[in-house]
């Protein structure tokens, strides 16, 4: 059953504290985990059509949408037409990692683990994160750009077409393997219910002020405070 760690912080599944230095794998979504965001929510206002895109992306977090891939489709059509400056505009001036993301990733880093972002998200802001935080692997989509502009469409790229569910789940499994660790060694963190796939596999599951469906399943669930409040369980 779950219980009250400490105010705005659950648990359930295991006794605290767990040594941080057991796992080797940290795994992170990106859009409203590690940033603050739903980048295609901010890219859809270019066009104005944040409010009937971001309608879309609540439902789909939420799990009232079965088909993941199809509502990104769906999505990044509505984006045709927005100039790669609208992106930079996002990623300069809305976008911020939340609180306590670069602390949690240091400790995580200083402790020997390995970082993956794995996000139903855009290459386009995955690899500048990567970059600015020292993230080891990432797995995103890649949004098709012709004259300098969005054509609505994403590209396939070599492991698949979008990142769903099924592929944060996927690369996780594969990113574990490529290092030589269990599953069991890896800590998942996300928020929507595109993160469940892989929150089930992982040893820890952690849900960042998430949709209900995941904090009901994760095995920690931050409600108050910012991404550092795992550290409070894992030490």
């Amino acid at each position: 059953m779950p219980q009250e760690f400490a105010p705005g912080l659950v648990i359930q599944g295991f006794t605290p504290p767990l040594a941080l230095a057991d796992f080797r794998l940290i795994a992170f979504d990106m859009d409203s985990t590690l940033i603050n965001i739903e980048c295609v929510d901010e890219i859809a206002d270019a066009v104005g059509r944040k409010e009937e895109v971001a309608a879309i992306t609540a439902a789909a977090m939420r799990g009232e949408i079965a088909d993941y891939k199809d509502s990104l489709r769906r999505r990044v059509a509505l984006l045709a037409g927005v100039p790669v400056a609208a992106l930079e505009e996002v990623y300069n001036r809305r976008l911020q990692l939340n609180p306590g993301a670069e602390e949690l990733v240091r400790r995580c880093q200083d402790a020997g683990l390995r970082t993956l972002l794995v996000s139903g998200g855009f290459t386009f802001f995955t690899d500048r994160l990567c970059e600015r935080l020292g993230l080891d692997f990432s797995r995103s989509n890649q949004l098709e750009i012709v004259d300098g502009h969005l054509t609505g469409r994403m590209v396939d790229q070599g492991w698949g077409d979008i990142c769903d569910g099924d592929e944060k789940r996927r690369m996780l499994l594969l990113t574990c393997a490529e290092l030589g660790v269990e599953p069991n060694q890896a800590i998942a963190m996300g928020d929507g219910a595109n993160d469940l796939p892989m929150m089930a596999v992982a040893g820890l599951s952690v849900a960042h002020h998430a949709k209900p469906k995941v904090r009901e399943q994760a095995m920690v669930a931050i409600h108050s405070g910012g991404l550092d409040r795992l550290l409070e369980v894992l030490r």
